[in-house]
This record gives C-alpha cells, sequence and structure tokens, in this order.
C-alpha cells in the first residue's frame, strides 16, 4: 500500500510560496486581468496589471515572501519580461516538492532529479530555436509601420483550437468591404501571401545572402552550438501520410524534406518578428517598432556611407508618460520630450526657434550637495540665533552664485541628473533660463555627444570648455489646453542636431492606467531587444512548454522501467542504497515537475478563453501529449502541428483566410532565466526549510502531534 507523510507544521516555507504565486495566477499569458489593490489603512486603490506592482503592493514581511520579491525583482531589472512565468512556476513547482515530500521522497533526492530534469529541458527546447538574421536588411526608412494592423495574431497557435469562428469571419469581411483583395506587404513594399511562422528561402536565396554579407551570417551562425549537432528523425507518426522531415543543418536553420525542393526557414522579416514577440499588445509594440525605425534613420544620417551594422540601442530609447490626454496623442519623436510646470510656457515660447546653450550637471544642483566622498558629517549641528533667516539667507546667496554664472557664459538651459533647488528654478525662469532636474543619465551623455557640453559635478566648475551649443527648445505639439496633462504639465522638446535619442509619448484619460501604459511598452521593448541580442527566438504560443512537460514525462516512463528493473534485483546491480534510492524515487518526482508544466499550459489557456474549464484544458494537452508521443519526435510534431496551423488540418471548420494568421515567438534567455531562477527560488526555500525551520527532529516520527501517517 501507498504510504503519504502528512505534517501540518513542515515545510511552511514552500506553502507561503505557492499562496504568493497564485495571486498572480490571472498575469500568465497575453490577455491580462487587471487588479485593484486597496490599502486597509488609507483606503486608497492602485490599478495594476504586472506582477512586480503586485509583489509591491503586497504584505512581503515574512522571508519567504522577501525572498520572492528579491527573485522577481532581480528578473525584471535585468529582462523586464517574464516576470509571471517566474512567479507562476514558483508555486506549481513549490505544491510540486510539496507532493514529493508527501510521498516520503528524501529531499537530497528532490533537488538533484529537478535539477537534472530541468536542466534536460532546456537541452530539449533547443530543437524549437528559430535563428533570427538580417532583418535590418530590407527595411524601408520611408514606410510608416503598418504590420501590427494588418496581421491577425494567434496567440496560441500550438495549444489553440479557436472556438469562435464567426469572430474571425466578420474581422476578415469587414476588411473585405471594398471589394480589394486583402494583400500584405511588407517593409519594403513587397506583397507576402501570409506571415508564415518561419520565412522560407531556397537554397539559392541563402547563398546569395552569404556572399552579400558573409561575415554578419558567420557571426550569427556562431549564436548557438546546440542547433548544429541536433538532428531529428523522421516522425512515425506523419509518415503515413508524408513524408517530412526537420532536420537541424550545420548553419542553424531548420530544413524540412520531403518535397522536390529542400526548403530552409529561418526569421528575417522585422514586422513579423514584431508581431510575433507582441503577445497580444499591439498597440504598444506598434510604438517600439515606430521607435526602432527612427532609431535606424538616425544611424543612417549619423554614419553616411559607413558600413556598419545597424544595433537596437534601447539604453537610448526614454519614455514621457502624460495623463488626462487622449490615447491618440501617443507617439515616437526624435530628441527628449519632458514635461514642466505650466508655469513655464512664457518661457517656453521666447526660447524657442533658437540655438540656445546648455550645462550639464552630473548630480543635484542645491545648496548643500557635495559630491559623493565629500558629503559633510550628519552628526554635527550648529545652533545659531535666527537660523532661519540665516538659511534662507545662504540659499539666496547661493542662487545669486549660480545665476552669475548662467548670465556669464550666456546659458539658457540646464540639466542636471539629480535634484534641483525649486528657489533657484523660480529666479532661473524670471531671468530666462529653463533648469530640468531628475533627467537620465542617458539622455545627459546624449546631450553631451550632440552638443559638445562636459559635464561637470558643481555650477563652479562651469567654463567656456564645458557649455554646449545648438540645442532648441520647443512644445511637444502646441501651446493649447489641450496638452496640458491632469497635474498642470505641458510637455517640451529638447533636441539639437544629431543627437541619438527617441521618446515615446504615452498618453491615456485615464491616470491609473498610465504606469500599466508603460510597464507594457517596456515589456514589448525589451522581448524584441533580446531577440535581436541573442539573434534567436523559440516557437511560442505554449510549444516550448508543451515539449517539456512531452520530455518530462517519457524521462519518468523510462527511469520507471528501468527502476523496476533494479528494484528486481537491486542486490545484484546496486552498489548502494542511494543508488537503488535513486532509481526508486526519479519518475516520481520527474511527474511531480512534470505536473507543473502541465499546471502552467492550462493555465495559459483558460485565461486566453480557449477553454471553458482546467479539465477541458487537460483533456486538450492530453490529446496532444498522445499524438506526440506515438509520432515517436516530439520536436517534429510540434513542427508539423505549427505548418499545418495556416492550412486548416489544425483548425478544421475555419475559413481559408486564416493564412492572414502571424505566428508567436518568445525570447530565449529570459524564459530560460525565468525558468532557472523559480526552480532555485523552491530549492532554497525547501533546503531552508528542513535545515533551519524543521531542524533535527523531523526525522523524528514518533510524536503524534507533528506527525501522521495515510495509508493509500
Amino acid at each position: 500500500m501507498a504510504c503519504r507523510v502528512i505534517n501540518k507544521r513542515r515545510h511552511m516555507g514552500l506553502q507561503q510560496l505557492s499562496s504568493f504565486a497564485e495571486t498572480g495566477r490571472t498575469f500568465l499569458g497575453p490577455v491580462k486581468s487587471s487588479k485593484f489593490i486597496t490599502d486597509e489603512e488609507c483606503h486608497e486603490s492602485v490599478l495594476i496589471s504586472s506582477i512586480v506592482r503586485l509583489l509591491q503592493s503586497l504584505d512581503l514581511t515574512s522571508a519567504v515572501g522577501q525572498l520572492l520579491n528579491e527573485a522577481v525583482e532581480a528578473h525584471n531589472n535585468t529582462y523586464r519580461t517574464g516576470t509571471s512565468t517566474l512567479l507562476f512556476l514558483v508555486g506549481a513547482w513549490s505544491s510540486a516538492a510539496e507532493e514529493c515530500l508527501h510521498l516520503g521522497v528524501p529531499i537530497s533526492l528532490i533537488v538533484s532529479v529537478m535539477s537534472e530534469g530541468l536542466n534536460s529541458c532546456i537541452e530539449e527546447v533547443v530543437s524549437l530555436q528559430v535563428p533570427v538574421y538580417n532583418v535590418f536588411d530590407h527595411i524601408d526608412n520611408t514606410k510608416t509601420f503598418s504590420g501590427l494592423e494588418t496581421f491577425s495574431v494567434s496567440l496560441y497557435p500550438f495549444l489553440q483550437i479557436p472556438s469562435d469562428t464567426s469572430l474571425i469571419q466578420k474581422e476578415h469581411d469587414l476588411k473585405d468591404v471594398a471589394s480589394q483583395p486583402l494583400t500584405i506587404y511588407s517593409l519594403s513594399g513587397r506583397p507576402v501571401k501570409s506571415p508564415t511562422l518561419i520565412r522560407s528561402q531556397t537554397n539559392d536565396e541563402i547563398d546569395k545572402n552569404t556572399s552579400q554579407n558573409p561575415q554578419t551570417l558567420k557571426n550569427s551562425l556562431l549564436a548557438d552550438t546546440h542547433c548544429r549537432k541536433s538532428i531529428l528523425v523522421y516522425s512515425r507518426h506523419f509518415n503515413r501520410t508524408g513524408n517530412n522531415q526537420w532536420i537541424s543543418k550545420p548553419d542553424g536553420f531548420l530544413e524540412q524534406h520531403g518535397a522536390a525542393t529542400p526548403r530552409t526557414y529561418r526569421c528575417n522579416d522585422l514586422v513579423e518578428l514584431e508581431v510575433g514577440l507582441s503577445h497580444g499588445d499591439p498597440s504598444s509594440m506598434k510604438l517600439v517598432a515606430e521607435a526602432i525605425r527612427l532609431q535606424y534613420r538616425n544611424a543612417s544620417v549619423r554614419q553616411g556611407s559607413c558600413t556598419m551594422p545597424f544595433m537596437f540601442d534601447i539604453s537610448r530609447i526614454f519614455t514621457c508618460c502624460l495623463s488626462g490626454l487622449p490615447e491618440t496623442f501617443s507617439c515616437v519623436c526624435r530628441g527628449y520630450i519632458t514635461a514642466v510646470s505650466i508655469s513655464s510656457t512664457a518661457l517656453i515660447k521666447e526660447l524657442q526657434n533658437q540655438p540656445i546653450r546648455v550645462v550639464l550637471i552630473e548630480g543635484d544642483l542645491t545648496e548643500n550637495y557635495h559630491h559623493l566622498g565629500f558629503n559633510k558629517s550628519t552628526n554635527i549641528k550648529t545652533v545659531l540665533e535666527s537660523i532661519k533667516f540665516q538659511q534662507d539667507s545662504s540659499e539666496e546667496l547661493w542662487a545669486n552664485c549660480v545665476l552669475q554664472v548662467l548670465i556669464k557664459f550666456n546659458v539658457n538651459l540646464v540639466l542636471a541628473q539629480g535634484n534641483v533647488s525649486e528657489h533657484l528654478i523660480e529666479k532661473c525662469t524670471q531671468s530666462k533660463r529653463l533648469v530640468i532636474g531628475s533627467v537620465n543619465s542617458n539622455v545627459m551623455q546624449a546631450f553631451a555627444e550632440a552638443s559638445g557640453a562636459v559635464q561637470v559635478a558643481y555650477i563652479t566648475q562651469v567654463n567656456e570648455n564645458c557649455v554646449g551649443n545648438g540645442v532648441r527648445v520647443t512644445f511637444w505639439r502646441s501651446i493649447s489646453m489641450d496638452v496640458i496633462d491632469s497635474i498642470n504639465r505641458i510637455a517640451i522638446m529638447l533636441k539639437t542636431e544629431g543627437i541619438n535619442l527617441v521618446t515615446v509619448v504615452l498618453t491615456s484619460l485615464v491616470t491609473a492606467q498610465m504606469q500599466i501604459k508603460e510597464d507594457r511598452f517596456w515589456t514589448c521593448a525589451y522581448r524584441l531587444y533580446y531577440s535581436l541580442r541573442d539573434q534567436k527566438v523559440f516557437l511560442g504560443g505554449g510549444a516550448v512548454e508543451f515539449l517539456c512537460l512531452s520530455h518530462l514525462q517519457i524521462l519518468a516512463e523510462q527511469a520507471l522501467n528501468k527502476g523496476n528493473q533494479t528494484c528486481s534485483g537491486w542486490l545484484h546491480n546496486s552498489s548502494s542504497w542511494l543508488t537503488s534510492s535513486v532509481a526508486l524515487y526519479r519518475p516520481t518526482v520527474l511527474k511531480c515537475l512534470a505536473n507543473g508544466w502541465h499546471k502552467y499550459l492550462s493555465t495559459l489557456i483558460c485565461n486566453t478563453a480557449s477553454c471553458s474549464s482546467e479539465f477541458e484544458a487537460s483533456v486538450l494537452i492530453q490529446h496532444h501529449l498522445q499524438n506526440a508521443t506515438n509520432s515517436g519526435s516530439l520536436s517534429t510534431y510540434i513542427l508539423n502541428e505549427y505548418c499545418k496551423l495556416n492550412s486548416g488540418i489544425f483548425n478544421s471548420g475555419i475559413s481559408s483566410k486564416l493564412e492572414q494568421i502571424a505566428r508567436v515567438y518568445d525570447v530565449v534567455t529570459p524564459k530560460i532565466e525565468a525558468w532557472r531562477r523559480a526552480l532555485d527560488l523552491v530549492l532554497l526555500i525547501l533546503q531552508t526549510d528542513s535545515e533551519i525551520i524543521t531542524g533535527l527532529g523531523h526525522t523524528q516520527i514518533n510524536s503524534q502531534e507533528t506527525e501522521g501517517f495515510l495509508f493509500l
């Protein structure tokens, strides 16, 4: 009979992780349900739609909560995407580890087998990587980005069976009202039949591209060594109806054989990549697309005849949030856009349309500011009579000194990286000089490069060689009351010749949505950034997670069969008790780890309304698991299912116009790192509970208060 260990007092950390992770369940996937978080003390509410904002609003005073928050913040600060996956897998694998404990699996085996299983999954999913090459070769900088308006995105093409085909049919019928054939055009103006999952090219086209830019292609091919070694064999499941075979060639491309002419697949279309990475948020990705194209044009102007390859520089893209304005005002502009007080309107009118001189201050622009290492001791105080009068007098003298420096060098614009004295701002405004504080360090560097200014720590260090020239100040749109935001600020634009800055203006009539819009924009921007940096993406829509689930189940079955053989003759075949224990418990741990992926996929499908219940989602997943297992090659099965999506085989009864549906991609590095961080956190809490919270007493089973057994 099976024995299940029950202990309510043991491993509270795993239970807390599961509880925290449950709060972010609705944030998994592209269809997110926003939450209102209410403060019990002041009864103020905040609208959130991301895991980071959720954890910032929760009470995480416990040790487990702090570790979870630190793990999520560390991942978000690095990648800005993948936090929903991280939090959900933390909860799913916490439950899996707890289940293993209840089944009596030793902690050391849980740690080793779970780590081994995840590493095996990471090696397996290499077969679903799609190389990304030369996406900027055919970019047309005279056209605006319209791909997201033309393409429809199938959020989960592999696991989703659309339940309402009438909506899709109606959408395409509306586009056909003009009785003109619906044709998709790429940025270069060439018609495209359908945005296929991976752009196809013949061998002649590849040889042509190689001859044009051999060094770039060579460097790209060295990005992933796993693709050059893995070879996919024939699928027994699909060999009955067709002779399809996917082979990962030495150059990193996925090639399909079985036709008269072999076809090689890769992603080399920027629009296709942007659509695939939008994940149900086309408005944010459209702004990212416009920003990258504007940056491309700026780079082309600066380089001139130079043939340096263009690199997407996300550090030179900034956002300016203006609440209370219609969303149609959102746009992308060259230069630096920021919001200043409406009281500066008259000053901006006088300064616009004329080149002005600028000074850049590295730190704060206040009287008491001292550079790091030169701050006064905080525990020394001087008590004098009428001290307030002397403080006011001291600040006035300092402000007059600053103003004299600006007048001496004819400076009308001051940008400070830190805080700025309010008294100084008022005094400079009266003197026709604009002072702006809290400017990003990358913005300061961009203005230094373009205007020739040199950043200084103190205003007293300013000399003629430190002052920049040629900066222009103007209103962002107009001086009408329509562009004044909800807190009486007006947006201005600062730019100069050759500046490498792009600002994305985000507007919304609802103030509570501004943080959400900004977070979503940066999520899309970093997805595109890491896909271009890694030069590869995953097949999205749950394909990677499905492959992990299938792979772990196969490993569990193999371990179970091997374990039965070992246990039947372990006295002869096993050299130690530990060896037999690993063989005995490995299938259990692998199945529990696979259950985490199963929960992930079920929640993913339910959140996108593809299935009405988790039971229905589980049935759908089991159906694909059975087919994938029977096929003999998991990767081949997934790739063939993706290829059949547009042909209507996987979407039976749906209009043939589904060829307009675009595919989904996932970033590689952030996703894999989210998996690793999630498992590392779970195993850390597991071992901490065992060594610190539970103590050595957990090995004793004779205490009726803390221990019990349930026979199944």
